[in-house]
């Protein structure tokens, strides 16, 4: 009886040449049928739309393109010595249940003769962590793609994350923090850069 009017509904709401439902929302409906809930609830009912909103602002990196977001911030300057933007929070999604990870991404390099608008690498950051992600492969793509950009001695990026994988299901250990580093150039090739940016971090943290 109650799929026969959901199936009314949907003739109607057809007949009355309304938009084409969104896909993503109708699966996040099918999904709360699935767990037994009733997506026609009150509460529930406003759920599939909201869901469908969140998935897409928190994937949105896949529509945006690096060079746009940097929009030409590479400026010529004579400076050698490293820049640092610390305390970068990081949002993201783990891509093996869905869950959230979040934490903090200290980002360095040392510059040739190009820098990065300051405010573009927190930016950068967030390109590719709104996508489905693995902590390892996030830490990557934010030095190789500032390496690629702008050529510099060296990119380092620190990431210290929580998952909720870890904490809400799994494990369930509260207090588990993973940490993962990318060190490309100078911050590979030579200990005492790399041992300058950790302790710069260690110190501020």
């Amino acid at each position: 009886m109650k799929a026969m009017k959901e199936d009314q509904f949907a003739t109607m709401t057809r007949l009355a040449g309304a938009a084409t439902p969104d896909p993503l929302e109708e699966s996040v409906r099918a999904f709360l049928r699935q767990l037994g809930e009733d997506p026609e609830r009150e509460g529930l009912l406003r759920t599939p739309l909201r869901v469908a909103r969140s998935l897409r602002f928190l994937t949105s990196g896949y529509q945006q393109d690096v060079d746009k977001v940097l929009n030409g911030a590479l400026y010529s300057v004579a400076y050698d010595e490293m820049v640092i933007v610390k305390d970068i929070e990081i949002f993201s999604l783990c891509e093996h249940h869905l869950l959230p990870f979040f934490g903090r991404c200290p980002v360095a390099y040392i510059p040739t003769d190009k820098v990065i608008g300051l405010s573009k690498i927190p930016r950068l950051v967030d390109v590719f962590a709104r996508r489905l992600q693995v902590q390892e492969r996030l830490t990557n793509q934010i030095a190789e793609t500032i390496m690629a950009r702008i050529k510099p001695l060296g990119v380092g990026v620190v990431i210290e994350a929580k998952h909720l994988c870890m904490i809400m299901r799994g494990v369930e250990k509260q207090n588990s923090v993973a940490v993962t580093s990318a060190m490309l150039g100078a911050f590979r090739d030579e200990i005492e850069t790399r041992e300058e940016f950790l302790s710069l971090v260690r110190s501020h943290s």
